[in-house]
């Protein structure tokens, strides 16, 4: 079946790209958030799609896990904007995608088909961005917060009318690590640019490696940075 564009800009070429420093390349932004926004009424869609338009305003390109939800309208938020937008699927196939995690195909000009199911699909998508956005979520955008938590990767929550960024509240103080990295705010303007900000200046200094402070380590000696 042939898909069905209501805006010309979902399948136009994508336009403004913002270069980091260093010709590092482009900055990425994942979007993570629920695949099931039923409970969160209309607003939340607005929302979503506000997101991946500032991201490609400001020249960045928008990744996501390839799903339903708040990320695929953050994502098709991006295309009204001519953005590029990446997705890392759970799925080893296109026909594995559609067919066996009924996941979408709209609004991404790249899929990538990492094999590795929902937990394996975080670490990658994760990994694979300079920063992250975290909008309303379950156990999923749980993951992934974690992994970018450890990774103290510049982080976004977005404030909403949803109860995760509270819990992500208490997540942060209970766990006990100092992290930087992490903002809050309501308005998408203002966190993607301040993510972009963020992954600037991480990228003309170099980035580290952290200690997890998980458990000892002879490389780490209790330093905050092991490289």
């Amino acid at each position: 079946m042939a898909k069905r564009n209501a805006n010309p800009n979902h399948s136009a070429p994508p336009k403004k790209l913002c270069r980091v420093p260093d010709g590092y390349g482009i900055i990425k932004i994942g979007v993570s958030g629920s695949a099931d926004l039923a409970h969160l009424g209309l607003d939340v869609f607005e929302r979503a799609k506000e997101v991946g338009r500032e991201i490609a305003r400001q020249g960045a390109i928008i990744t996501t896990g390839a799903t339903t939800g708040f990320p695929m309208f953050s994502a098709q938020g991006a295309k009204d904007e001519c953005g590029l937008s990446i997705g890392f699927s759970p799925a080893a196939t296109e026909d594995e995608h559609v067919g066996t995690y009924k996941l979408p195909l709209d609004f991404m000009d790249v899929i990538v088909y990492t094999g590795f199911g929902y937990s394996g699909r975080d670490l990658l998508f994760v990994r694979s961005s300079d920063a992250m956005i975290i909008g309303p979520g379950r156990i999923g955008t749980l993951n992934e917060f974690s992994v970018a938590f450890e990774d103290q990767k510049p982080m976004g929550i977005l404030e909403g009318n949803w109860d995760t960024d509270e819990l992500l509240k208490l997540v942060i103080d209970a766990a006990h690590r100092p992290n930087a990295n992490i903002i809050f705010d309501s308005d998408a303007k203002a966190l993607v640019e301040r993510l972009i900000e963020m992954v600037n200046k991480r990228k003309s200094i170099g980035v580290p490696v952290y200690n997890s402070h998980d458990g000892w380590s002879a490389t780490g000696k209790n330093a905050e940075v092991i490289l």
